[in-house]
């Protein structure tokens, strides 16, 4: 029923680690994944300021800017600004950006980085407040 390994595992031997195989220890892996999610945010961000231009979302691109470059060790992000019109793709946006702010609150909170987790605690209730305010203005 059972078959034993035959073969020696890729991931270590009686020696130690496989030194052609990547390791990275768990602090690392949680950078290169909060500095995805904070990138994703960005990219969002500068959409929205394409669609919506205002000083909150200036100011909120230009600190999610910095701390990509932190998280990745000084390379600071790519940006590109998209270009769009209307209200369902700035709520589209909003909500895209807010479950984006969620993910990398989740991952900064487990590597205990107190500035990102703030700093997405803020995005995303400035994303449910323009949600909001668009469901006022549209029902109202």
């Amino acid at each position: 029923m059972y078959e034993p390994i035959r073969t020696k595992s890729v991931h270590s031997t009686v020696d130690g680690p496989n030194p052609d195989f990547p390791h990275r220890s768990r602090e690392e892996e949680l950078d290169i994944q909060l500095a995805g999610h904070l990138s994703a945010l960005l990219a969002v961000t500068d959409e929205l300021r394409a669609l919506t231009p205002s000083t909150d979302l200036d100011t909120a691109a230009e600190r999610l800017a910095q701390q990509v470059t932190r998280l990745r060790g000084g390379r600071a992000p790519v940006r590109a600004v998209a270009s769009g019109t209307g209200t369902p793709r700035a709520a589209a946006l909003h909500r895209r950006a807010h479950t984006l702010a969620g993910r990398a609150l989740v991952v900064a909170a487990s590597r205990a980085d107190t500035a990102v987790a703030i700093l997405t605690a803020e995005r995303m209730d400035a994303h449910t407040a323009a949600l909001t305010n668009k469901r006022l203005a549209t029902t109202g």
